[in-house]
């Protein structure tokens, strides 16, 4: 008994251990949840895109003149008007030299004039006696000879009389322009003159600029000359509208230009073409708007309008696609389906397709790692207004 004890336990245990395993009840199966990418989604359709060219550049006056005086005298007057941001209008004195000078000279002029006329008038009598001293001989005054008729003593004292008219003429100009007026509307930026200063001729008196008119130069690269049409120069059409945005006085303003021209050739410091933009009545002198902020020449301004149009093509956000020209997009079964597609334009916000997908379809905008075809998704469109149907 006690050799086979060992047995009959080891048995006992067998059999314990069977009707336990017999009477343990069957576990619960749990489904298995297939794993799905979270994504964010966007519905496109196709449309006529009309691309945006940005430039920039600064405001300057279409018209800049620097004041020269013309003659010399000292400066005996100088207008209200003429001091740095002084505004004038058309025909106004800026300016009075000392005429004295210039009245002496014409003075002179006319006595010189007076004198050669006495004379001219004293020929032209001699003149007429002569043919009739020659008539009385009796020969056809085509006979006669140049000295005989005074012919040549005529023309000098003719030429010496227009002379001196010139020269009063002159002398009339001189004293005209001892009084500096405006040639414009404009401004005055710049002053080098006061009363009493002495000044000679070719001596800079002060700048002024036109506020008829200002211009903006905008200069475009290779990528902005792509926006824009070949024929784009000859005919601007409806793309003559340029949009300016600028600060004044700290606030930000806005103003609407024309585009009138392309200056017609390559810088060749920046490789760029230049457009120019203008915008009248700068300064709402004319208008007399109080209300719109004035567009003061050097103020730094952004450029944009119209370039050319794509025509049925879709806009893809640029982080939408893929290496080697591909979109992920949602198939009917809410799988990933990678899509090849051809692209006409790309910008600094968008990819355009007009080839290589449906109207209506739904691309994946979101980061996607890796893309796998037929991965399942999860559209959560946390930054959309929801899925678009």
């Amino acid at each position: 008994m006690k050799a086979l004890l060992p047995i009959i336990i080891l048995i006992a245990a067998v059999c314990v251990a069977v009707i336990m395993n017999n009477l343990r009840p069957e576990p619960e199966k749990t489904p298995v949840v297939k794993a799905a990418l979270a994504v964010n989604t966007q519905t496109i359709f196709p449309s006529d895109v009309s691309l945006i060219v940005s430039s920039q550049g600064v405001v300057k006056p279409r018209t800049r003149t620097m004041l020269i005086s013309e003659v010399s005298g000292t400066v005996l007057e100088v207008s209200e008007q003429f001091i740095v941001g002084g505004r004038f209008q058309a025909g106004d004195v800026l300016l009075r030299l000392d005429p004295s000078d210039c009245e002496v000279a014409l003075e002179r002029a006319r006595a010189q004039e007076i004198s050669k006329n006495a004379i001219f008038e004293l020929e032209k009598a001699r003149s007429v006696q002569a043919k009739k001293e020659w008539a009385m001989t009796g020969r056809s005054e085509e006979e006669a000879p140049l000295l005989a008729l005074r012919k040549p003593y005529l023309a000098e004292a003719t030429a010496n009389l227009l002379q001196a008219q010139a020269e009063v003429r002159q002398a009339q100009i001189k004293l005209e322009r001892t009084t500096i007026r405006a040639p414009y509307s404009g401004i005055v930026s710049k002053k080098h003159v006061d009363v009493g200063q002495y000044v000679t001729s070719g001596v800079q008196l002060g700048e002024t600029f036109a506020v008829d008119f200002v211009e903006i130069r905008l200069p475009l690269t290779e990528k902005d000359l792509s926006l824009i049409n070949p024929l784009f120069w000859q005919n601007l059409g409806d793309n003559k509208k340029v949009t300016l945005k600028g600060s004044v006085n700290g606030q930000q303003a806005e103003w609407t230009a024309t585009l009138m021209r392309s200056e017609g050739f390559i810088n060749e410091l920046n490789r760029s073409q230049y457009l120019v933009a203008r915008v009248s009545d700068p300064y709402n002198i004319v208008n007399n708007n109080t209300f719109d902020s004035p567009l003061l020449v050097g103020t730094f301004v952004t450029a944009t309008f119209k370039g050319k149009t794509l025509k049925n093509v879709m806009s893809i956000p640029r982080g939408a696609l893929l290496r080697g020209s591909k979109v992920a997009v949602v198939d009917d079964s809410q799988r990933m389906s990678i899509k090849s597609v051809t692209l006409k334009f790309s910008d600094e916000d968008y990819y355009y397709v007009h080839d290589g997908l449906d109207p209506g379809v739904e691309i994946i905008v979101s980061a996607v790692g890796t893309p796998v075809e037929g991965l399942n998704l999860e559209i959560s469109n946390n930054s959309f207004q929801g899925r678009e149907k």
